[in-house]
């Protein structure tokens, strides 16, 4: 497979295991809030970010009516997902850019960086082999806190 293919899937899959694992929050959200999964979903399709939902759930997992172990392993949860999210922002706000030949590839980062009195913006970095390798153990760490939010779910009886 050319390597401009293996890198659009890869990114193709690391967003669609991003997406439905941070779905899951609804659950979280339904369990930590005490509300049923209709008002969960709501809640959490009003936040417009990922980061509003992740501090919700949280906020929600601090309240002093959770009991110390959910809020733990909620809390680990959350931590692990802001973690993997800054490489899923990464891919999901760059340009790709291949040479002819489809072989080698970079991305361009869409961002402004300030300092005291200049500004930059465009960092390209080389999507290389380890690069690759990053965003695949990436898949594999989103897909287990996937499964931690299902039996944090489960063992709370959370609605689902």
């Amino acid at each position: 497979m050319p390597r401009f293919q293996e890198i659009l899937l890869l990114v193709g899959q690391l967003n669609y295991t991003w997406t439905n694992t941070e779905s899951l929050l609804i659950y979280l959200i339904a369990g930590l809030a005490k509300v049923d999964k209709e008002t969960a979903i709501v809640i959490f399709l009003t936040l417009n970010t990922t980061r509003a939902r992740i501090e919700l759930v949280e906020r929600l997992a601090k309240m002093a009516s959770t009991p110390v172990e959910c809020r733990r392993q909620v809390l680990e949860i959350a931590s692990q997902l802001t973690r993997q999210g800054k490489l899923r922002n990464k891919y999901s706000h760059c340009i790709y850019s291949f040479d002819e030949t489809g072989t080698h590839a970079s991305t361009q980062l869409m961002r402004i960086f300030d300092s005291k009195d200049a500004i930059k913006y465009g960092k390209i970095e080389e999507l290389d082999d380890s690069e690759m390798k990053r965003i695949s153990a990436s898949i594999q760490a989103i897909s287990a806190i996937n499964k931690d939010i299902w039996r944090v779910v489960e063992s709370h009886s959370f609605p689902h």
